[in-house]
């Protein structure tokens, strides 16, 4: 007790402090092992064995690739795409946002890039259209806390790392999930249009549709290879980070012609800054997760569930993982919480493939719950709207959906479980 006692106390004081989490979680993990009496070359072993794994080269390459890929344009290629295909529903600048986001959410891997890019290229358009501020920053925040299920997702390869399953499993159980949690959310924006008569973007078009789909072709070849080479067993998640890697280098020297050579290798730099973030953050974690263990915290956890059905420890998990991301971003949020909650969800017969993409999901929404949610901020700054009242009220309709998908997810695991066991994935 002493010693989560002091865990905690100098976490928390350090996060006060405005000390980045990942040097907060290792210096307070180094108290533990003091107070502990464990000898401080346990920091070391731990952080090397925490980051000692093939999966984790998948994380620099999804990265890479998909900067790269920004860089390239493709983000407007994808959007008109999308506009082609669903811009003559009414409310088909939402629609297209929802759409986009999950076209564009296949090749960026990344929720924070996701936000930026949807809200940039979609806020102006809505906003001449005549939609309300509120209402344009409500469908992108809902879009965007979704996209994360569609792989590829960095976040998905750490969990998967942290929880010694399948990275291959996770992404594709991720994906029907994704899609049903867009088709939620187009139909709420349907019913919105209606209600506040937004207008039809545009009229059908095939000649526009086709030469939408040539533009995007080079974007939308990545997260098929990817679903269609884990679904066969072609190849493993790092080496589809790898082929996503060279594939961009190829379409944006030679296809796209708008990145160059100097801007690529600086490109390789950022990405490597970024990964060692990553890498740094799970190395720490990982002696935390030992100093769980060892005090038997889970054990702990697991006697306060015994009495709690699967389903309902399985809600209990997922609320505090939302109230986790409410005040901490996604990473951080979940290598602090998967030593404690894992091996209590495994105990309970909970399938760890359908437990890593519950997760996942919980810590996107919990991205963008008010008031402090990371996501929903970011959006808010990029589409100018102040978190006011009239902003709640506007965005309670999208943000039942986002509930409402989360819990149909959580209540019916063949959704999540139908590809990865298709695949031969157990």
């Amino acid at each position: 007790m002493l010693t989560l006692f002091a865990l905690g106390v100098v976490f928390i004081g350090l996060l006060i402090l405005g000390i980045p989490i990942a040097f907060a979680l290792g210096i307070s993990s180094v108290v533990g092992l003091l107070v502990m009496g464990k000898p401080l070359v346990t920091f070391s072993i731990s952080m090397v064995q925490g980051i000692e794994s093939w999966v984790l080269l998948a994380i620099p390459s999804f990265i890479f690739s998909g900067i790269v890929m920004e860089r390239c344009g493709i983000s407007y290629r994808l959007i008109d795409f999308a506009r082609s295909m669903v811009g003559w529903i009414r409310g088909g600048l939402g629609m297209t946002t929802v759409v986009g986001e999950v076209l564009f959410s296949g090749v960026s891997g990344s929720t924070i890039a996701d936000v930026s890019a949807i809200a940039s290229l979609m806020a102006p358009p809505m906003t001449k259209a005549g939609y309300k501020p509120e209402h344009t920053a409500s469908i992108i925040a809902g879009a965007t806390c979704l996209g994360i299920l569609i792989p590829p997702a960095i976040f998905m390869i750490v969990i998967g790392t942290q929880t010694a399953t399948s990275v291959v499993g996770i992404f594709l159980a991720a994906v029907l999930p994704g899609l049903l949690a867009g088709g939620l959310l187009m139909v709420t924006i349907f019913f919105q249009a209606i209600r506040f008569q937004w207008p039809i973007d545009a009229k059908p078009n095939l000649k526009w549709f086709f030469l939408a789909f040539k533009g995007a072709l080079v974007a939308l070849i990545i997260p098929i290879v990817i679903i269609g080479g884990f679904r066969f067993g072609a190849f493993t998640a790092t080496e589809a980070g790898a082929i996503c890697a060279a594939y961009a280098v190829i379409a944006a020297l030679f296809v796209y012609r708008n990145v160059s050579l100097k801007e690529i290798v600086k490109i390789s730099i950022d990405t490597a800054v970024l990964t060692a973030a990553v890498v740094f953050l799970l190395g720490t974690a990982t002696i935390y997760q030992y100093i769980m263990a060892s005090l038997g915290v889970p054990t702990l956890l697991l006697e306060l569930f015994k009495n709690l059905s699967p389903l309902t420890a399985f809600f209990v998990v997922s609320f505090i993982t939302l109230l986790f991301g409410l005040v901490m971003e996604g990473l951080p949020a979940a290598v602090i919480l998967l030593p404690v909650v894992f091996p209590v969800i495994i105990a309970k017969g909970i399938h760890p493939i359908h437990f890593c993409v519950v997760l996942t999901l919980a810590v996107s929404v919990g991205l963008f719950l008010p008031p402090t949610g990371a996501g929903l901020l970011l959006c808010l700054r990029l589409t100018n709207v102040r978190l006011s009242a009239s902003f709640l009220r506007t965005y309670v309709p999208y943000l039942i959906t986002v509930i409402v998908a989360f819990i149909i997810i959580i209540l019916f695991p063949s959704i999540t479980l139908l590809l990865p066991q298709n695949a031969g994935i157990k």
